[in-house]
């Protein structure tokens, strides 16, 4: 059971999961072996969860009223992804989830998630809870908003994501940063000129 607890060593190295909270969170942290383009979460699911990333990759995106994608975040290796604002909030879930490459994951209930954020063993417990409803927030600011040029996104999502643009398509890099892959290959072009 200690080895499905390394979402909360990346969180906190110095996490050791006592008897205590193995026995009180059994089942609720699974490993799962993901295949390619396997949907974990939809749109509208009412029990979210949280996924570590321990091998492979994964994204996060919606779907507007016409069907096109945007892509929220990608997760690669150590990275956690959710829907936080349906984690926080216990509602329906705003995000679909799915499997870019072959992974294997850590899935945590959204509300063991929560409880187990609680029991870190750290100073700074409190801090960990409003970081977490914050996101929720920027989340939904996220979706519905991006204020940056498309050259400005791609320098972002070269510093976020350095070591997946050789494993991600590019229209999914350009539904990432808002715009046709066409004007992708411009933007990168025009990065390249800087």
């Amino acid at each position: 059971m200690s080895d499905d607890f390394q979402f909360l060593k990346f969180l906190n190295p110095d996490f050791v999961p006592t008897p205590e909270i193995i026995n009180e969170f059994e089942g609720a942290i699974q490993v799962k072996e993901i295949r390619r383009k396997q949907l974990l979460q939809r749109k509208g699911d009412t029990h979210s969860k949280a996924y570590f990333v321990r091998k492979g990759l994964l994204k996060s995106y919606m779907l507007d009223e016409k069907g096109k994608e945007h892509i929220f975040m990608f997760a690669p290796e150590n990275w956690i992804v959710t829907d936080i604002n349906s984690v926080t909030n216990y509602g329906q879930t705003e995000l679909f989830i799915q499997a870019i490459e072959d992974s294997e994951v850590e899935v945590i209930q959204g509300d063991a998630f929560m409880k187990l954020t609680h029991k870190l063993q750290s100073n700074s417990q409190l801090e960990v809870q409003k970081l977490l409803k914050r996101n929720a927030v920027l989340q939904k600011r996220i979706i519905s908003l991006m204020s940056k040029s498309a050259i400005e996104r791609y320098e972002d999502f070269i510093a976020t994501y350095p070591g997946i643009v050789q494993r991600v398509p590019q229209k999914l890099i350009a539904s990432y940063l808002g715009i046709t892959p066409q004007a992708l290959s411009k933007t990168i072009s025009q990065s390249y000129k800087k």
